[in-house]
């Protein structure tokens, strides 16, 4: 019973040891790479494991990369998923632009990749080149008329210029920002309405592709719609606003006409305030006169004489009714 026991034990052990040393030693894919002609050796594939990563990836990729004619070795290709890569996408990339006769070794893929950018999408758009619509595009032309511009433009990546160039969203501004130069510059909308393609010429020799990862095959203008009279309008609001300053510089003027007539008013008031005191004033005076001796009797006589012909003159010399029968 112990034997049996024993032998179970040693019999596990055994079968245990027979998958851990499958594991770690690859057979399978050591045989498929040297009968692919793509030969790797057994310790690199065992290291491969302990540095947890996948062989079958690396070995497919190496197969791939020999039967296409590429030369890049398991080492490279390891390296390169250790940083962070997408491997097969590099591989199908290079593979893409051999068979164009398109320009990008190991490097460069590998760089465009840990860049952040599709590579193989990249070369699909060197051999296919891809059209991007602007958004709306207003500019208003000299003679104050806004015309609304809609453009479609071609480009095809720049593989050397990937790697830290400028992307889609630049070339969209910049072709925005030269459609609004040539219509601001144009004397009538007229003149772009009839000859479009002067917009696309002017655009396109600017060079806008200078330091994006694109390079421009044309310019296309799509649509052209007339907007607003912007120049009509601005005067209809400088015209405004002219009159509002008038009425509120006269509103200022009516002002301080009121201010300045309350404050006349005022003073009047207080002049009669004071000529009706001084008038208060005589009574007691003639009577301290009288009191004292300096006014007699025929003095006031006279004094009340002398006012009466001096009202009898004013009403006299006063405007008076004519009565016509």
């Amino acid at each position: 019973m112990d034997q049996s026991i024993f032998l179970a034990v040693i019999a596990g052990i055994v079968i245990v040891g027979i998958f851990l040393f499958l594991y770690l030693v690859p057979l399978n894919l050591w045989i498929t790479a040297w009968v692919a002609g793509a030969p790797i050796g057994i310790g690199q594939l065992i290291a491969m494991r302990i540095r947890k990563v996948p062989p079958g990836l690396i070995v497919n990729a190496l197969i791939n990369t020999t039967k296409a004619g590429l030369k890049v070795t398991a080492n490279e290709i390891e390296t390169h998923y250790l940083a962070g890569g997408n491997v097969n996408q590099v591989i199908r990339a290079m593979i893409s632009a051999d068979k164009a006769n398109i320009l990008l070794d190991w490097k460069m893929a590998t760089a465009i990749n840990l860049a952040g950018r599709e590579v193989f999408e990249a070369v699909q758009m060197t051999v296919n080149p891809k059209v991007i619509d602007t958004p709306p595009v207003t500019a208003v032309a000299k003679n104050g008329i806004q015309l609304i511009t809609r453009a479609r433009i071609t480009i095809r990546t720049n593989i050397s210029k990937l790697v830290g160039g400028a992307g889609e969203e630049t070339v969209l501004a910049r072709v925005g920002e030269g459609i609004v130069t040539c219509i601001g510059s144009a004397v009538d909308h007229k003149h772009v309405l009839e000859n479009p393609d002067s917009i696309s010429k002017v655009v396109l020799a600017k060079g806008l592709d200078a330091g994006t990862a694109f390079e421009i095959l044309s310019i296309d203008i799509a649509d052209i719609d007339v907007g607003k009279n912007i120049g009509a309008q601005l005067q209809m609001d400088q015209a405004n606003a002219d009159k509002n300053i008038a009425q509120a510089k006269a509103e200022e003027r009516r002002a301080m006409a009121v201010a300045l007539e309350q404050e006349m008013k005022a003073k009047a008031q207080e002049m009669r305030a004071k000529v009706i005191e001084a008038e208060a004033q005589i009574p007691v005076a003639m009577a301290e006169s009288f009191r004292s001796g300096n006014l007699g009797i025929m003095d006031y006589y006279k004094m009340k004489n002398i006012q009466a012909d001096t009202s009898m003159r004013d009403s006299l010399g006063g405007p008076q009714d004519v009565n016509k029968g």
